[in-house]
């Protein structure tokens, strides 16, 4: 495990400006946004301008990731993801929700999720998760990746690679019929393989015209989750999994959320669509 000290918040920049030609989400300006009342499943044409938002994000993040580099600050990867995601016509999702201050997520080593964009310098051997979504044609295309930095340690490295392929593998368990819970229920049993910790109380979520529809993807074996999957549903599987325990803490800024044990953590997410067969992923690039 890396013997890198644990983060402590940075400065935060004054928040980017948006073209004022670029349509705002709702609840830009308000404390909230209007609670969903419409389906959990999408037509068609609702679907089709889905693919061209979770495409922009998912181009987004991969350009963003590309200035990922010990002595980058979190700060200047918002400004790319900012910059990228206005140039293509597109409103930053994260910006003025619920008063989130900046254009994406940063999450660092120890933050689970909601890391903001700050003065915090990246050194080599962190690990660092990017969590963009989109928000075009009236819908929202979400999707995050953990990323290397430098020269990361074996264990650290080894985390990253099976949260994703804990991601490859619900996304595979997804069939219409069958509960939601499987998706929780897979990415808990392959976490365990490796005594890995799964966050619980962040979850994938139900995703359209709203960034959170309402709906709960628990990525953990939840009994609960008995909602059945139907085609045309779209949603996000995101499992975060923890080298230690799966328990948080959250920083005064009443968004950043780290393990408890501030052992390191990684997260992958796509954005997806039920179809009759299986799922579609939304955000590839």
């Amino acid at each position: 495990m890396s013997g890198q000290s644990t983060l402590v918040p940075g400065k935060v920049s004054p928040q980017r400006g948006v073209p004022a030609s670029i349509t705002r989400p709702e609840y830009v300006g308000k404390e909230a946004p209007t609670p969903y009342t419409g389906p959990e499943v999408q037509d068609a044409e609702t679907v089709e301008r889905m693919r061209t938002a979770g495409r922009l994000a998912a181009q987004a993040l991969v350009e963003t990731s590309k200035h990922i580099a010990p002595g980058v600050t979190t700060d200047k990867l918002d400004e790319v993801a900012h910059e990228f995601l206005c140039d293509n016509g597109a409103y930053p999702s994260t910006l003025g929700y619920r008063g989130f201050p900046k254009s994406l997520c940063t999450s660092v080593n120890e933050v689970i999720c909601h890391g903001i964009p700050d003065s915090t310098v990246m050194r080599d051997g962190d690990i660092v998760n990017l969590d963009i979504t989109a928000y075009l044609g009236g819908v929202h295309g979400d999707n995050n990746a953990t990323y290397l930095c430098g020269e990361v340690d074996e264990e650290s490295r080894l985390l990253v690679e099976r949260t994703e392929e804990s991601l490859r593998r619900a996304i595979k368990a997804v069939r219409p019929g069958r509960q939601i819970n499987i998706i929780g229920r897979v990415i808990e049993s392959y976490a365990k393989r490796f005594g890995y910790g799964v966050v619980r109380e962040f979850t994938g979520h139900g995703i359209n015209s709203s960034f959170h529809s309402g709906l709960i993807v628990p990525h953990y074996d939840d009994p609960r989750a008995t909602t059945v999957i139907q085609p045309g549903m779209t949603f996000t599987i995101e499992p975060m999994l923890t080298l230690g325990t799966h328990e948080w803490d959250m920083w005064e800024d009443g968004w950043t959320v780290v393990t408890k044990d501030r052992r390191r953590t990684a997260q992958f997410e796509h954005t997806l669509v039920v179809t009759d067969s299986g799922a579609e992923v939304l955000t590839l690039p």
